[in-house]
């Protein structure tokens, strides 16, 4: 039987080759396409860890809640496919699969595929943080819903924003030295952000809520309304300048 950090690995590797069979092999593209992923995964995610772990609780953005979860130390937060509009846009690779072990509210286990690079990013075998990419710093955002705070805090900081979709390509991308940070303040869910802090943190990032909070899992409500996810250096003037910058929300409001 794995350990934890091997079964969230083995996990997310058997539904990123699951998801790479079917996106070659369906004629459907788009929704459809991103439904069937999704519908697929999750099945054969969550078969997998109630077979090895079944005493612990779960919550997967496919299934509905289940509020046993809550009084459970250790649940597991899943999301078989993160990227799903990408997941159905050809030629795309910005899209995930995140499963994470959360005890007592923190990440533990955590593993982030990206299928279409072949590439499994977890807390079983720690990948070296990259170095950071030449010139001005690059702030990720989401593809379809960039935050305008980011704006505001790229100007500050004469940075470039740069979109991509899946919190977890883009939580990768910072670890892979393609980025300095990622930032998101437009509001998610707790299956979005797991995995990409749990692996981030275990690999030096810095890994928090906007205001520099831990991020806390296992929650009543699901939401996860922002984070960011950088490297550690720049934490200190990240967070500086979001707080000027939601500070001036704060004050025209």
């Amino acid at each position: 039987m794995p350990d934890d950090h091997r079964l969230a690995a083995i996990t997310a590797s058997h539904a990123a080759e699951l998801l790479n069979h079917l996106r070659r092999g369906q004629a459907c593209n788009g929704q459809t396409l991103g439904a069937l992923g999704d519908a697929h995964a999750n099945t054969l995610i969550l078969d997998l860890l109630h077979a090895a772990r079944p005493d612990d609780g779960f919550l997967s953005e496919e299934s509905a809640p289940d509020p046993a979860r809550l009084a459970k130390r250790r649940v597991w937060i899943i999301d078989p496919l993160d990227g799903t509009r990408e997941y159905g846009e050809t030629g795309r690779d910005d899209w995930a699969v995140h499963v994470a072990l959360t005890e007592d509210g923190a990440p533990t286990a955590c593993a982030v595929a990206l299928p279409a690079l072949s590439r499994v990013y977890s807390t079983a075998d720690l990948p070296k943080l990259a170095p950071p990419p030449p010139g001005r710093l690059k702030i990720l955002v989401s593809r379809t819903r960039p935050p305008e705070l980011a704006a505001r805090v790229a100007a500050r900081l004469d940075a470039e924003l740069v979109p991509m979709g899946s919190a977890g390509a883009k939580a990768m991308a910072v670890l892979r030295g393609q980025a300095h940070a990622y930032l998101h303040a437009g509001g998610m869910n707790e299956w979005d952000t797991c995995a990409p802090v749990g692996v981030a943190l275990a690999a030096g990032l810095h890994a928090s809520r906007i205001d520099g909070s831990p991020c806390v899992f296992n929650q009543p409500g699901v939401s996860m309304p922002d984070l960011l996810i950088c490297r550690p250096e720049l934490a200190d003037a990240l967070l500086a300048a979001i707080a000027a910058e939601a500070g001036q929300d704060t004050a025209t409001d």
